[in-house]
């Protein structure tokens, strides 16, 4: 997930890979709240990845969100603030049947 471990991408990546979704959005929120520019679009489009997810897995859909994603992510590279983000993109659309 992150090319260079931060304390930040470290609690994500573990909320992540275990499937606690909503948590690892609460826990960019916070990030959220401090960043500008382009970093706070890219932790934007993370949030919304991660409800995407946990619409998902609620049976929700998820749809709506990933698409939001998908325009604060798309042109940003990757990885950007040290975070190796199309992989989490691509297994969003995969999970969501996109």
């Amino acid at each position: 997930m992150a090319r260079e471990a931060t304390p930040l991408w470290e609690a994500v990546r573990s909320l992540w890979e275990a499937g606690r979704y909503f948590e690892a959005h609460e826990v960019l929120e916070g990030a959220w709240r401090e960043a500008q520019g382009e970093e706070k679009r890219f932790l934007q489009g993370l949030i919304l990845l991660a409800a995407a997810l946990h619409q998902g897995k609620l049976g929700r859909g998820g749809m709506r969100n990933l698409k939001k994603a998908e325009g604060k992510l798309l042109g940003l590279p990757s990885p950007f603030l040290g975070l190796d983000w199309r992989p989490l993109w691509q297994e969003a659309r995969r999970r969501l049947g996109a």
